[in-house]
């Protein structure tokens, strides 16, 4: 596994972090939380030390599970978790009024088993409540010793610079991928002139990166992922086949799963720092983890862009 550092920080993280929204198990179809947290042991144990949770996942259940995962190796892990977001039973609810920051910063706490967090990130703007109130109540947690250092997550550049005038906000979580490619026009040039590091999710485009879907799929009732992503769209669909049929061409040359070419393509962006990747099961984290041993040539990165840029613009930027 390499490590790299989260720009003004002491976090130096694996360029592999463990996403843990599906071990909410309210969104990405069933998952046993035994299984759940096997899986984050399998991940560490494999070199990855950067875990990525909400309470927004499962309605603060993917904390539980990581707190009972990590218990007993907190000092080996760079734990990252959000505010901002509250899970109903039918949606996600954007709040960042103090009360519930407060609220939310103690729960999580107290469900992952710890008296701080390296990385707390705002989840989701929060339209209806000023900026600068939210930031207020976040400084003072930090003040308090409750977190770290502060990142943000979903945010535009125009809220990363109201935001920088009011604290340091150190990384940004943005959805990146192949087929993701939207912040590469202003958030990315920002972020790099900035020096605030990316931590970016749905590197695998919601598994359809891996490969392993070569027919439209049906997902059962309670895996929401097509509604979150649109590449399960069968119009969209058709026109993402050519480039798996490219990234099985290199997966081939590389001895390895179609998955880790796309990883290795994401950690070769500029300004990336580590990307997010979930996992279900233990060979699936140990797996992931060996992604990083990839590095693509700068002709096959030229390749896949070139690919991309050409077939997929309208899907991807």
């Amino acid at each position: 596994m390499n490590y790299r550092n989260i720009p003004k920080t002491e976090l130096k993280v694996s360029e592999i972090c463990l996403g843990t929204w599906a071990m909410g198990n309210d969104f990405w179809g069933d998952v046993d939380d035994n299984a759940s947290i096997r899986t984050i042991q399998a991940a560490l144990d494999s070199g990855i030390n950067f875990i990525d949770t909400a309470p927004a996942y499962g309605a603060g259940h993917a904390e539980s599970v990581v707190g009972k995962a990590i218990k007993g190796r907190r000092d080996k892990v760079i734990l990252g978790t959000k505010t901002g977001v509250t899970r109903t039973s039918d949606s996600f609810l954007r709040d960042l009024r103090p009360e519930t920051i407060l609220r939310e910063i103690d729960e999580s706490l107290s469900r992952l088993g710890t008296d701080y967090i390296d990385l707390y990130q705002i989840h989701w703007p929060d339209v209806n409540t000023p900026l600068e109130d939210s930031l207020e109540t976040l400084l003072k947690l930090q003040e308090q010793g409750k977190f770290r250092y502060l990142g943000v997550s979903n945010f535009t550049t125009e809220l990363m610079e109201q935001a920088k005038g009011l604290a340091t906000i150190v990384s940004l979580q943005p959805n990146y991928s192949m087929l993701q490619r939207k912040i590469e026009e202003t958030l990315v040039p920002y972020c790099l002139k900035n020096e605030i590091g990316l931590t970016t999710y749905g590197t695998l485009a919601g598994g359809l990166l891996t490969g392993k879907y070569r027919e439209l799929p049906n997902f059962d009732e309670n895996d929401n992922r097509s509604r979150f992503y649109n590449y399960y769209r069968p119009e969209i669909w058709s026109q993402i086949q050519g480039l798996l049929s490219l990234l099985d061409v290199l997966a081939e040359k590389y001895k390895c799963p179609v998955s880790y070419i796309a990883i290795a393509w994401a950690l070769q962006q500029p300004g990336i720092v580590s990307v997010l990747v979930g996992a279900k099961n233990e060979e699936q984290a140990i797996s992931n983890a060996a992604a990083s041993t990839i590095k693509l040539t700068e002709g096959e990165v030229q390749e896949i862009d070139q690919y991309i840029r050409k077939e997929l613009a309208t899907v991807a930027f």
